[in-house]
């Protein structure tokens, strides 16, 4: 893969969103990663706090994920102490892989953790399974559509012992942004793993509103990321763009999909600002950091004694433009408008 080097711009707007994503990797052998600790600052310092262990498993490496866990661990090691509050975090490597997201899961529950974060999709899913039964509380993280997951049917009132925070798009906003950039284009090729809830959710979105504008689509799966340059190949020679959602599969070969798309002179979509950075041309989305310390702050809720049902699922409803401009001089469109 060709490593890039660009400057991304950001400009900030606000927009509704409409919809509710999380990731999905490819089967692996490789077992859970090792644990990683961190401790609020200055927590053992009060003898009136609290000591408390949060499992937090990530479903896989992704900048977008990496920079989710950040913001938690971070937001958890500052807030902690206020809260009455002193924070272990356990940190645990999914891999993408079911069974290690499973077995990872299952240890939480077995130590007895006070909390679980799960980022991701099938982490929470994991998470929720394992930890059914019990009564530790789940605090997922970047899951598009929590209802269609099977997480929660409630988000105002979540009626199970879990909640957390959306990564939903504008899936309208994107495509306004595609045809003020890109106005020339007439198809999309869509690509994306089936294997995805959160992927096929957020594609349903897409198909209804390019079938309500009378644009045409073509769709690519893949299940693993080496799938992923040959289907680019393929969408690029039947479409004028392609546009993929926040997709892991897709994602962790961002820079296979740019260096085609690079070649065909093509513009790829995408919804998320990492995949931008990657390569991608442009996105409408989500600041990772601020959903990552949204997480952490209803953990710290949750923990403070505040019951689940009493904690609604949070959509992150501040959005940003997001372009990559050596890519749009690579691919010959203006996008100065939001590189200034």
């Amino acid at each position: 893969m060709k490593l890039k080097k660009f400057a991304a711009y950001a400009l900030s707007a606000v927009f509704a969103l409409s919809a509710l994503s999380a990731c999905s990797g490819g089967p692996s052998s490789a077992a859970p990663a090792p644990s990683a600790s961190v401790s609020a600052a200055g927590a053992g310092d009060s003898g009136d706090v609290r000591e408390v262990t949060v499992g937090l498993i990530q479903l896989m490496e992704h900048p977008s994920l990496d920079e989710i866990r950040a913001a938690i661990e971070a937001r958890l090691a500052e807030k902690a102490v206020e809260n009455g509050l002193s924070v272990k975090v356990d940190y645990q490597n999914g891999q993408g892989d079911p069974s290690t997201i499973n077995t990872i899961c299952q240890q939480f529950v077995g130590d007895e953790v006070d909390a679980i974060i799960a980022i991701a999709t099938p982490a929470a899913q994991g998470a929720a399974t394992a930890a059914d039964g019990t009564d530790i509380p789940i605090i997922f993280s970047a899951v598009t559509d929590p209802a269609a997951a099977g997480l929660v049917e409630n988000l105002d009132a979540p009626e199970g012992n879990i909640t957390g925070t959306s990564d939903a798009i504008p899936v309208d906003k994107i495509f306004a942004l595609a045809e003020e950039l890109t106005p020339d284009v007439k198809s999309f090729g869509l690509l994306y793993n089936p294997g995805e809830d959160n992927s096929v959710s957020v594609i349903a979105d897409v198909k209804a509103y390019l079938d309500e504008k009378h644009l045409t689509y073509v769709e690519a799966g893949v299940s693993s990321t080496g799938d992923v340059q040959t289907a680019a190949q393929s969408l690029l020679g039947q479409c004028d763009a392609v546009f993929s959602p926040i997709d892991n599969t897709v994602a962790s070969a961002m820079g296979v999909l740019a260096d085609e798309a690079i070649k065909a002179k093509k513009p790829v979509y995408v919804a998320a600002d990492s995949m931008v950075h990657d390569g991608g041309l442009a996105t409408v989305g989500v600041n990772y950091t601020n959903l990552g310390t949204q997480t952490a702050d209803m953990t710290l809720k949750v923990l403070a004694g505040t019951p689940v049902s009493e904690v609604p699922v949070e959509v992150l409803r501040d959005n940003a433009v997001v372009v990559n401009p050596e890519t749009a001089d690579a691919i010959g469109v203006d996008v100065s408008k939001y590189a200034e």
